[in-house]
């Protein structure tokens, strides 16, 4: 968590969300409920969402990236927001009192009580569907509340379609989660195709100059100090106590009088840079002059926030910056906020893995088996065993799929989430996974425009997926090359699709399909 600077008063950093979680089959109704009493989270979701007519995996899906569904007790988050659904009562965005006003529920049952917290949320959601004029007809339409997303967060401009984005990428790429109690809340991903409206021009484009991975949203000029008064010396891990989206908002609002110089994501490790590394950001209070501050989104009392996605993007940034400035790569230079003199704050807390980052760190890529990445793949079916088993385990249960424990034994539970995944896709429901299912189930998730030039976490899952299909192995580096350029387009003509080695909807669509 940043600090502000020693002569300003502490500020608190914000949240918003990022997302994951609970679904919709494609008729709308929850996949494979168990009976209201013994689930009472999905029960008071699917209350919530036919009370105020929004789709229940919309629904859980904001509040899961808000807070991974956990309430934590009523207790505030950094932008004073409260419960699952994040309902927040500060200076610029009051949506609590708007629940309590649209629920009639006291704005302490808000904050404290899940199904009323919940209602809440579903109540501020429709709110806004209405002021945005959307018909019984668009409700019903998951793609049409892109824009009704994006004002819950409470942000305007490049930050909410950043928000709105986050959801409908885990609509998607479909998710699992465990809240208390054990019970589970799942989303089966699925393709989407939000409608943007005017929020479509206002993507995140603007590279980072320091580091080339990275986006470039500028912090506030009020919270940083142009130039340092001290050499580079250090790595400041943070947590946001908040979301991504909630974050990069906080840092560009005056009033805040804090900044870090980078913000990781969750969900896929994606970077964004605020503050130039030649700049001092407010956000170790006595070791801003000397050190990097690097803010990672979640909550440091839930480690289901920090991902290995993460992990490994935070430690190539950092191995990244230690080679740049000449920082020795070692926990005297790599340090929690928490360890910065004169610092009261606790981040990252107790779940971050230090074993496991500085590995990464000295390691220089953040980079290793992923456990989804084979020369090819082999068909899978009942009585199989071995990594591609388990693979597939990991890709059905991500998407929402109960395949079970993630064992490499394909029994009875993994054929049934192989045939319920294969029927939503409109394929031959044989409960085996051969080549087309392998192509479908390897590309599943967003659809982002890729060509020659793009790196990265979706450049990996095309190749998968194009080694599936083609039956012969496309490299698994994330690097849009010439050999992956090469196998675009034989896709592409196989399929009879214009074989450009662009990689767009219509060649997505042709992969998710399984083709």
């Amino acid at each position: 968590m940043p600090r502000r600077p020693a002569d300003h008063t502490r500020g608190r950093a914000a949240v918003l969300a990022s997302l994951t979680v609970t679904a919709l089959v494609a008729t709308g109704h929850p996949a494979g409920a168990a009976p209201a009493e013994a689930d009472p989270m999905n029960q008071a979701f699917e209350q919530a969402a036919e009370k105020y007519g929004v789709p229940r995996d919309l629904l859980a899906a904001v509040g899961y990236g808000e807070t991974h569904l956990d309430g934590h007790a009523g207790r505030p988050s950094q932008d004073n927001g409260f419960g699952v659904m994040h309902l927040v009562s500060n200076p610029v965005n009051h949506s609590l009192e708007k629940a309590a006003e649209l629920t009639g529920e006291s704005t302490a049952d808000l904050r404290k009580d899940t199904e009323a917290n919940i209602l809440g949320g579903a109540a501020v959601l429709r709110n806004h569907a209405d002021a945005l004029g959307l018909d019984p007809a668009e409700r019903a339409d998951i793609d049409a509340w892109y824009p009704a997303v994006a004002r819950y967060s409470g942000t305007e401009g490049a930050v909410a379609a950043l928000y709105a984005d986050t959801v409908y990428t885990f609509l998607a790429q479909g998710l699992r989660a465990t809240v208390a109690g054990g019970e589970q809340v799942t989303v089966t991903s699925r393709p989407v195709s939000p409608e943007k409206g005017p929020l479509a021009k206002a993507d995140i484009t603007a590279k980072s100059e320091d580091y080339p991975s990275a986006l470039w949203v500028a912090a506030n000029s009020a919270n940083f100090a142009t130039g340092r008064t001290a050499t580079v010396d250090k790595v400041v891990i943070h947590v946001t106590q908040g979301s991504y989206a909630g974050t990069i908002s906080w840092f560009q609002n005056a009033t805040s009088k804090v900044s870090s110089h980078y913000v990781v994501r969750s969900s896929d490790g994606q970077i964004t840079q605020m503050v130039r590394d030649k700049d001092t950001a407010y956000h170790a209070k006595s070791a801003n002059a000397s050190s990097l501050g690097i803010e990672h989104e979640g909550f440091i009392d839930d480690p289901s926030w920090f991902t290995d996605p993460m992990y490994r993007s935070s430690a190539a940034l950092t191995a990244y910056l230690c080679d740049r400035y000449g920082i020795p790569k070692d926990r005297s230079h790599i340090i929690g906020h928490s360890e910065a003199p004169g610092n009261d704050h606790t981040d990252p807390g107790a779940n971050w893995n230090w074993t496991y980052y500085m590995q990464l760190v000295g390691s220089g890529t953040g980079s290793g088996a992923d456990g989804l990445s084979f020369g090819s793949y082999a068909t899978q079916k009942s009585g199989s065993t071995g990594t591609q088993v388990k693979a597939a385990q990991t890709l059905l249960n991500k998407q929402g799929y109960d395949a079970g424990t993630e064992d490499g034994i394909f029994g009875t539970r993994t054929e049934s989430a192989v045939r319920a995944f294969q029927t939503a896709r409109g394929l031959d429901s044989d409960g085996a996974v051969g080549p087309r299912t392998w192509t479908a189930l390897l590309s599943a998730g967003t659809t982002p425009t890729l060509t020659t030039g793009a790196s990265g976490d979706p450049v990996k899952r095309l190749q998968r997926a194009l080694t599936a299909a083609l039956g012969r192995t496309v490299t698994v580096d994330g690097a849009f090359g010439a050999n992956t350029d090469k196998a675009v387009r034989d896709y592409q003509s196989a399929r009879g699709l214009s074989a450009d080695g662009s990689v767009g909807p219509d060649t997505w669509k042709a992969l998710q399909a399984g083709l």
